[in-house]
This record gives structure tokens, C-alpha cells and sequence, in this order.
């Protein structure tokens, strides 16, 4: 349960991230609402998934590691933001760093 709160957290927080760009400096108040409402419900389901026994640095990394891939995976497909070799490059090593987490944590 506390890693499908943590990947509803992950959602969350990348709607909230790709809104943000859309809300133009918060000031269309439309996607500001989404922003507000996507920030609170991933950090409230972050807290609900650490409330489960998942350890601290395991949610972090992951919540934070495959939430940033996926924001430079939407910029790049969908708001216009280029992608070079060295950006998949650090994408790449991102979730590298997530796996070696998991796996640390594992035993």
C-alpha cells in the first residue's frame, strides 16, 4: 500500500510540476488551483506512505528521482524543451541512483 501511495504521490506532484509551467508565473488562476491542489495531495501522500513503515530515504528518491525524469520527459514531448545527449545522459543516471537506492535499502 505505502508504494502505491507513493506513486499516486509521484502523479501528483508531476501534474502539479507540468501546471506550474502552464499557470505563466501563477498568474492564470485556472492551472494555479491545479498547482496548489497537486502539491498538497503529493505532499499529504508522501506523509501517508512514510506513515507505512517506508523508509525516509527510499521515498525520497524515488518520489524526487522518477518525478524529475518525468518532468524532463514532458518538457521535452510536450512543452517545447529540448533534449540533448547529455540531458538523457543525467536522466538515465537519475533512476540509475533511484535502482541503487532500492536496492540498498532492500536488505
Amino acid at each position: 500500500m505505502a508504494w502505491l501511495l507513493l506513486v499516486a504521490a509521484i502523479v501528483s506532484e508531476v501534474l502539479a510540476t507540468s501546471a506550474l509551467k502552464l499557470s505563466n508565473g501563477l498568474t492564470n488562476a485556472g492551472w494555479t488551483v491545479v498547482v496548489c491542489i497537486g502539491y498538497v495531495a503529493s505532499f499529504i501522500l508522501l506523509a501517508r506512505a512514510l506513515k507505512l513503515e517506508m523508509p525516509v530515504g527510499v521515498a525520497y528518491a524515488v518520489w524526487a528521482g522518477i518525478g524529475t525524469a518525468a518532468i524532463a520527459l514532458i518538457g521535452t514531448l510536450f512543452l517545447g524543451e529540448g533534449m540533448n545527449l547529455t540531458k538523457a545522459a543525467g536522466i538515465v543516471l537519475i533512476i540509475c541512483g533511484v535502482v541503487v537506492l532500492n536496492l540498498a535499502g532492500a536488505h
